[in-house]
């Protein structure tokens, strides 16, 4: 009888040792997104009241590769004159191209572009359509020129900024592309 108490007792303390050592470790880990592939960014401006658009564009077929991005202007931008503008990205490495900018929109609260200018550019970009907390976004957006002044414009997309936020210096969040352009206005 003895031996059956014994036997008890050890399959006991071995299932109580089994249960305490099997941790709740068991929570389901945070869902990954992961960061899409971004070749190419394409900003179209359209003067309002018509004429021609001018294009910037940013092609970098091989990513992270050793070959530098192609970047584009397709025109001058007239003084004193204002542009819609609407932002569209790819990722070309997918057949067919895959549009990112559907992605950014659909997450709009983790994402917002930025768009500064070296102080010799007079020009002005506002009016960023907005995410669903009505903080901007910026896929569209509209740009004014002012006078005859050359220099560089610069779009910049975050991941996971801080929102709201006073500008790209205290955004935080992560680089998902950023692209400065030689602009004219004349």
């Amino acid at each position: 009888m003895k031996k059956f108490k014994i036997s008890i007792l050890a399959v006991m303390a071995m299932t109580a040792t089994f249960i305490t050592g099997c941790s709740s470790d068991d929570d389901a880990p945070a869902p990954v997104n992961e960061e899409e592939v971004i070749t190419t960014l394409t900003a179209t401006l359209t003067p309002v009241g018509g004429g021609a658009a001018i294009t910037l564009q940013s092609r970098d077929l091989d990513g992270d590769g050793p070959d530098a991005p192609v970047i584009t202007v397709s025109g001058n931008l007239a003084a004193s004159t204002t542009y819609n503008g609407a932002i569209v990205l790819l990722n070309e490495t997918e057949t067919p191209a895959e549009n990112i900018t559907l992605e950014v929109e659909e997450e709009d609260d983790e994402h917002q572009f930025f768009f500064t200018t070296t102080t010799s550019l007079n020009i002005t970009t506002a009016n960023l359509n907005l995410d669903g907390n009505g903080n901007p976004l910026g896929t569209t957006f509209d740009v004014t020129t002012g006078a005859a002044s050359t220099g560089s414009y610069t779009i910049t997309l975050r991941h996971e900024p801080t929102k709201p936020n006073t500008g790209l210096s205290d955004a935080g969040g992560e680089t998902d592309i950023s692209v400065t352009f030689p602009v004219t206005i004349q």
